[in-house]
């Protein structure tokens, strides 16, 4: 998997957000990988729900960028308002994933071979 710098992946949220009235709380955090580079992690957190989700780069054979839901203990119950809200923010999350897919695609033809 081709490295993805904190500061590439923020350009690249900063250009998602810059056409959007929704995904305020969407952040690019640290996430140091074994090597000790700073990679990034892109956090999308939920209103409507406390599940922790993050949209994952491509890891070994396979090319697709991926929204992670990480477990919870406890059960959501929500009112048709708040479904229909965290489908909207779960919407976004899946918008976000697709438009990183497409910058990776473009960054790695960009790139020079060595």
């Amino acid at each position: 998997m081709p490295y993805r710098s904190r500061a590439t992946l923020q350009l690249w949220l900063e250009d998602f957000m810059s056409a959007r009235a929704d995904g305020d709380l969407i952040k690019v955090v640290i996430q140091d990988d074994s090597w000790g580079d700073d990679g990034g992690l892109v956090v999308v957190p939920l209103r409507n729900a406390s599940t922790t989700v993050y949209v994952r780069p491509p890891m070994g054979e396979d090319s697709r960028w991926r929204v992670v839901f990480e477990p919870q203990l406890d059960e959501v119950a929500l009112s048709a308002e708040e479904t229909a809200a965290l489908v909207a923010e779960l919407g976004t999350a899946a918008e976000l994933c697709g438009y990183l897919e497409v910058r990776s695609v473009a960054h790695n033809e960009a790139a020079p071979t060595a």
